[in-house]
């Protein structure tokens, strides 16, 4: 009988995508790939490591998964993923639990390592980071009809909160042709939606071109057959360009959804994040998005909170969220990360003013979204079915302004017949309740 392994991927798309290449890679060495850990002699833990919260979610499994070892119902415990490469040191210090632990340059090792594992060999491998395999077969986490496609690993923006360049490394773009290639298969597997990720996605292809190459890469792309929806997330602001926008506007296929992770709008507090631009330069960028690309969705994510945002900063990020009118926004507490540059700054903000401040931002955002959504009462939409509700007892799905788990859903009904999973469904907005929107099909 063969060694079944079991993995709980944990944080980002990204990280999901090397959760799912090297469950293809224990696949092919004979392992049987288990759903459900419980029911596994191996239990993989791809961790993420970005912050606390995070840190947290990934340490609690690992001592869960500890639990069904000594029960004997696991044999064996692998950490994997941005908390196994950020603390190499400390974590079978700390986690005796773990039999192995891995960073990120050693995910094409991970069936000798499960091997080691079992063995009781207790391996720690730590290879280069650019070592990370970027593309591959993979077993996909995803129903068949999306996926998402990584374009390129890493970060250079050196931004001072973040810990992404130390975990993943510098930007480096994959190259195009195997990008499309892995599209092509995708698409022939029946994926209808391709969702672009990186860790800054507008920049592509500025380190292997020498220029931005994601309006080329996005032309290729829709030209594969199958395809009906290309979504990008991450995208800065610095990297947006007319060309961009062009391509965003002309192309069908492409999604006029755009994800731009802008954290702050005080230029005071920009500049001490060490990242470009201030409430003027984003709200002209802003403006430049939606005349070019009518109908644009955007999304954003803002941070209360940072080393020295004062009560005028939060007031400029409020007043900026009103002014705006974000589709969608998501908002965050500072998370004060060792190794980063805002960790050793002066004037840390109190945990409970980051919140206070938080809330305030989402409970704006919130009563924008909602008339939003009831300003869409009487439209009819392509809605991606994903789902039945039992308890609401309706089908549920995501528009073109919809990316998976982080927006809303459309729940509706349909009177004639069954929807399939995967379906695209003219749906008409017949109400918005808590920012989901309700609808009925259109036969």
């Amino acid at each position: 009988m063969p060694c079944s392994v079991g993995m709980i991927s944990l944080g980002c798309a990204k990280n999901q995508v090397d959760a799912e290449i090297m469950l293809a890679a224990l696949q092919k060495a004979g392992y049987e790939i288990k759903d459900d850990v419980a029911l596994a002699d191996v239990a993989i833990v791809n961790t993420c490591g970005f912050i606390e919260a995070a840190k947290k979610e990934s340490i609690d499994e690992i001592l869960e998964l500890a639990k069904l070892k000594k029960e004997g119902r696991i044999k064996a415990i692998v950490v994997t993923g941005c908390l196994a490469e950020r603390y190499k040191e400390e974590i079978m210090k700390e986690l005796p639990e773990a039999d192995a632990v891995a960073g990120i340059g050693a995910n094409g090792r991970i069936a000798e390592i499960v091997e080691e594992a079992l063995q009781q060999k207790k391996p720690q491998v730590f290879p280069a980071k650019r070592l990370l395999p970027m593309e591959g077969d993979r077993i996909l986490g995803t129903p068949s009809y999306f996926a998402y496609l990584k374009i390129a690993e890493g970060c250079s923006n050196g931004c001072a909160y973040c810990a992404i360049p130390m975990i993943r490394g510098g930007y480096r773009s994959r190259s195009m042709e195997s990008i499309v290639a892995e599209a092509e298969k995708l698409a022939a597997d029946g994926a209808k939606e391709l969702i672009l990720i990186a860790q800054d996605t507008s920049r592509y292809g500025w380190d292997l071109y020498g220029r931005l190459a994601l309006p080329e890469l996005l032309k290729k792309l829709c030209a594969i057959q199958g395809l009906r929806w290309i979504r990008m997330l991450y995208c800065y602001p610095d990297s947006i360009t007319d060309e961009l926008l062009e391509v965003m506007a002309s192309e069908e296929k492409i999604v006029k959804y755009m994800d731009l992770p802008l954290q702050h709008c005080s230029g005071r507090v920009l500049r001490a994040m060490r990242r470009k631009g201030d409430r003027e330069e984003l709200t002209a960028l802003i403006q430049k998005i939606r005349e070019k690309v009518p109908g644009v969705i955007l999304r954003t994510t803002m941070i209360t909170g940072f080393p020295g945002e004062t009560e005028e900063d939060f007031e400029e990020l409020s007043a900026f969220v009103k002014e705006i009118r974000f589709e969608r926004l998501g908002c965050f507490t500072y998370s004060q990360e060792e190794g980063t540059a805002a960790a050793l700054m002066e004037n840390q903000i109190p945990e409970e003013i980051k919140q206070q401040r938080m809330d305030i931002i989402m409970e704006q955002q919130m009563a924008i979204m909602q008339e939003w959504g009831e300003s869409r009462i009487g439209q009819t939409v392509e809605v991606l079915t994903e789902g039945f509700d039992r308890y609401a007892e309706c089908w549920f799905g995501r528009s073109a302004a919809d990316a998976p788990d982080v927006d809303g859903k459309i729940f509706f009904t349909s009177s004639k017949r069954k929807p399939r999973y995967g379906e695209m469904l003219k749906v008409n907005i017949t109400d918005c309740m808590d920012c989901d929107l309700m609808g009925e099909v259109v036969e």
